[in-house]
């Protein structure tokens, strides 16, 4: 890990913090040496970096706040060794802060550890995102946010372009993109029909409210997850001045939040576009509890995205038009799969059969002569 890259934890947020959450951090301390990370499964530093925000104040800010809140909870039965390493500062330009993100979570995800990264604007989500060059061959990123981001990928790359900088630069890892909770009147129909050009994964707001549970398994195959702030509503962050007052609650982001702990294969974590207007305790306490209940769902993981596991997994075949649709059944926690098949000689982006997560409603479907929809899409992104 690149020491230089981090400045310490400011030690006055100890204070009264007791045999609370901080007691089990190791920490950097200016007046201690870089904590040990060996066996440390999940590691959270702050990145001090807005200068890419369309929309930005120039006020500073920092996450004294957030980890004020933070390391006064109470630790859940957890048995995971964490880490705080401090923050990154910004660079002498905004690519000298990608490349210290992009190495510090590159060097992470080699150690096997999770980092949970609280960021300035959200175009550091590509510096995230970029970590994986090299360490996976195809990323599924979700994304939970008001807005697709897509923007315009010849224009200078920006806190709202970021992900068509993501679908546009070499090297291509981009499998699939889910942005959870989009609002239509702030993206534009040109957006809209791009996502399903790309056969990109949407849920409008109300779809994921109305049934939270919906994107349990977009959640379990994703790679890396991003939240924008500003995908929550207003007053649930304590503050109706802020952009908008629609949004997940308090409840709904953080059972997100905990989807995204839970799911085997996410192995970054990431909540950005904190700034000085959410400088305020409510919402320092809801950023808190969210980076809580992340940790929480990775503590209960079930380690399904295992060969062995998969072998334990019931089979189910389920003849559809001039298909058989093959699903799985984990008789450990009773979530389902479905069998992406191998496509050859097509250029075939996965190169082997996948299991695409599901529910057992896509399972029923099936049996009623419906072809599940993130099924098609997954299939026909990989003739592409």
């Amino acid at each position: 890990m690149e020491l230089d890259f981090f400045t310490p934890v400011n030690e006055d947020l100890l204070a009264e913090t007791g045999n609370k959450l901080a007691s089990s951090l190791r920490l950097h301390l200016a007046d201690k040496a870089f904590p040990d990370l060996e066996g440390v499964k999940i590691a959270i530093f702050g990145v001090l970096e807005d200068r890419l925000d369309e929309d930005r104040s120039g006020e500073p800010f920092n996450f004294d706040g957030i980890r004020k809140e933070f390391y006064n909870l109470f630790a859940g039965n957890w048995h995971l060794r964490m880490a705080d390493l401090g923050d990154i500062q910004k660079g002498e330009s905004v690519e000298d802060t990608f490349f210290a993100v992009q190495s510090a979570v590159s060097e992470c995800l080699k150690k096997g550890i999770i980092p949970v990264i609280l960021g300035g604007s959200q175009d550091l989500l590509y510096a995230q995102y970029r970590a994986y060059d090299g360490v996976e061959s195809m990323v599924n990123l979700v994304n939970i946010d008001s807005q697709f981001d897509l923007g315009d990928a010849d224009k200078p790359i920006s806190n709202k372009s970021y992900v068509g900088r993501i679908v546009v630069t070499k090297p291509y890892n981009l499998f699939n993109y889910s942005s959870l909770g989009y609002q239509t009147y702030f993206n534009s129909q040109d957006e809209i029909e791009l996502m399903e050009r790309l056969f990109f994964d949407a849920y409008r707001l109300g779809e994921v409210t109305g049934e939270i549970a919906v994107v349990e398994p977009v959640m379990r195959d994703a790679n890396l997850v991003g939240i924008d702030l500003g995908a929550v509503s207003g007053g649930a962050l304590g503050n109706y001045r802020l952009r908008s007052p629609n949004g997940f609650d308090g409840k709904e982001i953080c059972a997100l939040a905990r989807y995204a702990g839970i799911s085997d294969k996410v192995s970054s974590f990431g909540i950005f576009e904190y700034a000085s207007d959410y400088n305020f305790p409510s919402a320092h306490m809801l950023i808190a509890q969210m980076m809580w209940y992340f940790i929480e769902g990775v503590n209960f993981r079930k380690n399904e995205n295992t060969i062995s596991a998969k072998k334990e997994f019931i089979r189910y075949q389920v003849p559809i038009d001039d298909e058989v649709l093959v699903f799985y059944k984990s008789p450990v926690s009773g979530r389902w799969w479905i069998e992406i098949p191998f496509i050859s000689p097509a250029n075939n982006k996965l190169k082997r059969h996948s299991l695409l997560p599901c529910t057992q409603g896509d399972y029923l479907d099936a049996c009623n002569q419906i072809i599940p929809e993130r099924w098609y899409k997954t299939k026909r992104k990989n003739e592409i």
